[in-house]
């Protein structure tokens, strides 16, 4: 690895959830997500492609969202643009969805024990930690995901989910916006990631990437000696071993 990380300049740990605390590859994960909202939403009238589609585009929505307003209320608008203003009426369905058949989705999970272990050691360790997992869920979403990875959503300081967020990642306001929100100086943070494009944003603002290379996303083939990379095993060693 061409690129290290310096231990000593580390205060808050930022942490991705799909592919990175939550050990599993990213579009198995979406495939059979959609396959159970689509089986809670079809008795409620919606069309199994149309609803597809409609979200896909109101996730759209979320990506470019200028900061003009909540990631949440940028999804409902598209998502109502395409589908009717109807489906401010199903809010609860969608809501009733994440709390309960969203969790059959952690059976695709690898489970990793060095994970776990690895935030409790950093707190143990005094480093502060904030989830900065791409906010295009809700939060009971963000939560049951790391409740999937063994984790407790209170070991974390700050989540980050579509109720509370103005961007998104690739765009590196969203990193922007979290050290904002938080009184963080971006020079005190390191973030592990596992998406070379979406994590590798962090870097133009100042803080420190690692990138997790077990369930790696490189969709455009950046260079990996660009980041200090490697696997739970690496991070782990380099923070300590």
């Amino acid at each position: 690895m061409s690129v290290t990380i310096d231990k000593s300049k580390i205060k808050y740990i930022l942490f991705d959830i799909d592919g990175t605390l939550c050990s599993m590859d990213n579009d198995i994960f979406t495939n059979a997500y959609f396959k159970e909202l689509v089986i809670k939403l079809i008795p409620h009238g919606y069309d199994k492609d149309s609803l597809v589609s409609a979200i896909w585009t109101g996730t759209k929505a979320m990506v470019t969202n200028d900061g003009s307003r909540t990631n949440k209320e940028a999804f409902w608008a598209k998502f109502a643009d395409v589908l009717g203003g109807r489906v401010y009426d199903d809010e609860p369905v969608f809501d009733e969805f994440y709390a309960n058949e969203f969790n059959n989705v952690r059976n695709i999970l690898d489970v990793n024990p060095l994970i776990p272990e690895f935030v409790k050691k950093c707190s143990e360790s005094g480093y502060h930690m904030i989830i900065a997992s791409n906010p295009l869920f809700p939060m009971i979403a963000q939560k049951s995901r790391l409740e999937w990875a063994g984790l407790k959503p209170d070991e974390f300081e700050y989540i980050t989910s579509y109720e509370n967020s103005h961007y998104c990642k690739p765009n590196p306001l969203y990193f922007n916006e979290i050290a904002d929100l938080r009184g963080l100086n971006p020079g005190d943070c390191l973030v592990i990631g596992n998406d070379a494009t979406e994590d590798g944003a962090a870097l133009k603002t100042g803080m420190q990437l690692f990138i997790v290379t077990d369930y790696l996303i490189n969709k455009e083939n950046k260079n990996m000696d660009d980041f200090a990379h490697g696997t739970w095993e690496d991070i782990y060693n380099i923070l300590f071993g």
